[in-house]
């Protein structure tokens, strides 16, 4: 069964209940989750004018494709009242595919891993923390050193 690795953010509402219950309607979809990182408070990225943040990671294993769980993954967000904003703007929650195995995918809506996962500590982080030895498979190193 593939394994994958999920990065879950919030910076409204009550954060963490957000983060916990993404993962609850994860279990519910049928997806299995193996580890959960701690959650860590971090300052927004792009858009600095907001909250901050409560990030964490979760690693999962399920039958689903790539695009399956990309599909499943939004319809979470959507479940939960997540409204698009401005880009990297604030939000209920936010839960995106950063690693699926080893595989590498360039589709117009979906890239693995997430493109911008290396630069960003507030992903690498709470991945280290629950598969620092994992291989980044374009750039060929361990999420502890992409840290």
């Amino acid at each position: 069964m593939p394994v994958a690795y999920l990065g879950l953010g919030c910076n409204l509402g009550d954060r963490r209940a957000n983060c916990l219950n993404a993962i609850r309607l994860l279990k519910d979809k049928g997806i299995t989750v193996t580890k959960e990182s701690s959650l860590y408070e971090t300052e927004p990225w792009g858009y600095k004018e907001q909250l901050a943040f409560i990030n964490m990671a979760v690693e999962i294993k399920t039958d689903m494709s790539p695009r399956e769980l990309l599909v499943n993954l939004k319809d979470i967000e959507r479940k939960m009242g997540r409204i698009e904003t401005v880009r990297w703007g604030p939000r209920l929650i936010d839960i995106d595919i950063l690693l699926y195995d080893d595989l590498i995918l360039d589709e117009p809506d979906l890239e693995i891993p997430h493109p911008l996962m290396h630069k960003r500590d507030f992903i690498l982080q709470p991945l280290s923390e629950i598969a620092p030895d994992v291989i980044h498979p374009v750039l060929n190193k361990r999420i502890r050193d992409l840290l």
